[in-house]
């Protein structure tokens, strides 16, 4: 899960990058194109081939999910494009609890006040880093903040479906819905690209790739409870991108905000593991 963040955070990086340089929406079309490639090979590869995977009773929401998802990308390349990686991170380190706090409307779980005291907390470290009312309040900081809603509820429609379908159909759903619907909207955004990009969006296309798979590999050998705290690396390691490659700065207020969250966030998973 370490290496999983790792690679993640690569990917982030020449996001920023290729974002800064070309539209948004080609970028993650060509990203989304070689991730359907993978999720088709290996769905073709499974018992069943991709009938199977592409079987289950719940399309429209299957298909919500993965334009969802291709959505909340385009949202969170965005703001690495105005805020940087390191702030975007640490406002979308709060997506944890965002899904404990929207898991009771949207999946009728009960939020105890344990957890709730902890979405509270972590919400204090999201308005450290926003610092609203003190002049300096930038609005495009709610970008990545808007991101974070938007994957918190992508991660709770993948709870609401597993109820029926498998992970190997979900991901078959993920991957071609979002490859689809990206082409729809990226294709009319082409522009040519130079030698160097091409590398580095080849780059963003294994990165891709192998972060998914490892992801996979991952879940099949332990808990998802057990190693989601480790994902909190990638903001570490997108820390580290934003700072040594595009001469970010770390802000006091930022690393105050996301720890807080951080801890707030290891506090709600805890909780969860400990009522499973």
């Amino acid at each position: 899960m370490v290496t999983v963040s790792l690679v993640f955070a690569a990917q982030d990086g020449i996001s920023r990058h290729l974002a800064a340089e070309y539209n948004v929406f080609m970028v993650v079309m060509i990203r989304y194109w070689f991730f359907a490639a993978f999720v088709i090979s290996v769905a073709a590869r499974k018992a069943g081939g991709l009938r199977a995977a592409a079987q289950t009773q719940q399309p429209v929401v299957q298909g919500l999910r993965g334009l969802l998802l291709a959505a909340e990308i385009c949202v969170m390349v965005t703001a690495f494009t105005i805020l940087g990686l390191v702030e975007s991170h640490a406002v979308f380190a709060a997506y944890p609890l965002l899904v404990a706090a929207l898991s009771g409307p949207i999946l009728g779980e009960r939020v105890g006040w344990r957890r709730w005291a902890a979405i509270g907390v972590g919400f204090i470290g999201v308005l450290i880093i926003l610092r609203p009312g003190l002049g300096v309040f930038d609005p495009a900081v709610v970008i990545p903040l808007a991101s974070a809603i938007m994957f918190a509820i992508y991660g709770l429609l993948t709870r609401y479906v597993a109820r029926e379908d498998s992970t190997a159909t979900s991901f078959f759903w993920t991957g071609t819905v979002g490859a689809v619907g990206m082409t729809c909207v990226g294709i009319w955004f082409w522009e040519p690209m130079t030698g160097i990009d091409w590398v580095l969006m080849w780059a963003l296309c294994l990165t891709g790739v192998l972060g998914h798979w490892l992801l996979i590999r991952t879940y099949e050998v332990a808990e998802a409870s057990a190693v989601q705290p480790f994902a909190y690396f990638q903001m570490v390691f997108a820390a580290l991108v934003g700072i040594s490659v595009f001469g970010e700065v770390l802000e006091f207020n930022v690393i105050i905000g996301a720890s807080i969250i951080v801890a707030a966030g290891l506090f709600t998973l805890w909780r969860e593991r400990q009522k499973g």
